[in-house]
């Protein structure tokens, strides 16, 4: 192929250019996607061995690299090409570079992925550089960069190409890569101290282990509606039970057919585990271990900023008994009421609109969530939940309107939620029932009673502490993200319109 060719009768649009190129390419060299190029290396490795190589220096040794094309200049003299680890540049001269190599260059356009193989060598001005002694085309891109290669600028294309949002978006991309590397901490984490991780189902017959609306499917060969899982608990529990092991982990996806929000997506992370001889104090002390570890990987430091707010996951984390994070918030003292009708008129004493139906442990949530929660910046534990919305939690010694239950709150969010397990068989049944009942109150009629986890409890199971923790969330925290589908790769959305 010579420039002539390369270069004659071309059309102005940039995607046809690309389409008339690729079908010179075939007709000239044939297969523009060849199946079989092998690197020598990968750009960080070629920028680590090379580190100390000094300017205006050219070494004999020969590598081969390869990569996406982001910038050209000097009529492709000069290319910058991108893989996973980093960028190289690529250096094609008359002096260096055979005829055959450079006739190529005009047919390659920003976002091509080609293979080079050359010597090292560091220009004057510092910049480790390939002289090209062989270039391999090995993807022609039939479609241009966006924004000149600076990146997606909208939110929503961002999220619907995320392909391109990670190629042209650095930031974009080391979030991303962060993510892997909390969660694989998190596994390691668990794994060290003690817990085995299982897998557990994803499609439920009966949906349960949390109140939420689950999405619906159907078996074509069992002839079964069954739902994707809302949470993994009840099966845990029964792994508990089985005595397969006393500390168990499952990082799971679930699936809440709910509301979408800046922190909230319809499919999300959790990791959810469970401690047989332990409760929820000592489950606080895992999740301070857990966090502080995180933040360490990701920022050398327990001290991170997220948005304008400086965090510290250094523990130990205030922990506060909600009725007592309400009175100092509020001066409403809920422990000091008897009734339901105690409770609703203080609440609204308080300037709150409450429902006619709501219990003495619903007021306390709500005056919580409304006076609290808004000012819990750093990670602080809540305890004493009241027992009306916490069916899964042991009571309180001395006081049976709450539970051993905490939730760790950071930035106004919740991250994480955990129990001293109830394992009382009747009582775990009569609780179900009691919130199966709610359940179809609302028309919810879909909802079941989980007849095999209660059998299983009926078999025993032992004192445990249970967690789980929302991983999206601790992401995003971790990462700076302000929005949970900057951390979700592939966050739900409508579907394009035609």
């Amino acid at each position: 192929m010579n420039e002539k060719t390369a270069t004659a009768s071309l059309s102005s649009d940039a995607t046809e250019v690309r389409a008339q190129k690729l079908k010179l390419l075939r007709a000239e060299i044939g297969d523009v996607y060849p199946a079989h190029f092998h690197r020598t290396m990968t750009n960080a490795e070629l920028a680590a061995k090379y580190e100390s190589l000094e300017p205006d220096t050219e070494t004999q040794d020969v590598v081969t690299v390869a990569g996406r094309v982001f910038s050209s200049r000097n009529s492709g003299m000069f290319m910058d090409i991108h893989d996973a680890s980093g960028k190289i540049q690529i250096f094609s001269h008359k002096d260096t570079t055979p005829e055959e190599a450079r006739a190529l260059l005009p047919m390659i356009d920003i976002g091509d992925i080609i293979g080079v193989t050359g010597t090292v060598r560091r220009t004057k001005r510092g910049e480790l550089t390939i002289n090209a002694q062989a270039i391999t085309m090995l993807t022609k891109s039939l479609l241009p960069m966006p924004e000149k290669w600076h990146g997606l600028s909208d939110i929503e294309l961002r999220y619907r190409k995320r392909h391109l949002d990670i190629m042209t978006n650095e930031e974009s991309k080391l979030r991303f890569q962060q993510r892997s590397r909390i969660v694989s901490g998190i596994r390691r984490f668990m794994e060290n101290d003690g817990f085995m991780e299982v897998e557990t189902p994803m499609l439920h017959s009966v949906y349960g282990g949390a109140t939420a609306e689950p999405f619906k499917t159907h078996h074509n060969t069992l002839k079964l509606d069954m739902f994707l899982r809302i949470a993994p608990e009840l099966y845990l529990k029964r792994t508990l039970v089985s005595g397969l092991t006393d500390k168990v982990f499952e990082i799971n996806r679930n699936f809440r057919n709910e509301g979408v929000s800046t922190r909230h997506n319809p499919e999300f992370t959790m990791m959810e585990c469970y401690w047989a001889y332990a409760d929820y104090e000592d489950v606080m002390d895992l999740v301070e271990r857990l966090f502080a570890e995180l933040a360490v990987s990701i920022h050398g430091t327990t001290e991170f900023t997220y948005g304008d707010k400086d965090i510290s996951f250094k523990g130990p984390f205030r922990r506060v008994p909600m009725p007592d994070a309400v009175k100092e918030a509020t001066g409403i003292d809920f422990l000091a009421m008897k009734t339901d009708e105690e409770a609703r008129t203080a609440t609204a004493a308080g300037g709150f609109e409450v429902e006619k139906d709501w219990t003495w442990g619903e007021c306390l949530a709500f005056v919580f969530e409304e006076k609290v929660e808004p000012t819990l910046i750093q990670p602080a534990h809540v305890t004493h939940f009241p027992k009306d919305i916490s069916p899964f939690a042991k009571e309180v010694p001395g006081e049976p309107r709450l539970v051993e239950r905490f939730e760790t709150y950071c930035n106004t969010w919740e991250l994480g939620n955990a129990f001293s397990e109830l394992n009382d068989p009747e009582e775990q049944r009569a609780r179900m029932v009691e919130q199966l009942e709610q359940a179809h109150a609302r028309g919810e009629l879909a909802k079941q009673l989980d007849d095999e986890f209660l059998d299983a409890i009926d078999q025993g199971m032992p004192p445990a502490g249970g967690l789980g923790i929302g991983v999206d969330r601790l992401i995003m925290l971790l990462t700076n993200a302000p929005s949970i589908r900057d951390v979700i790769l592939f966050p739900a959305r409508r579907h394009k319109a035609d």
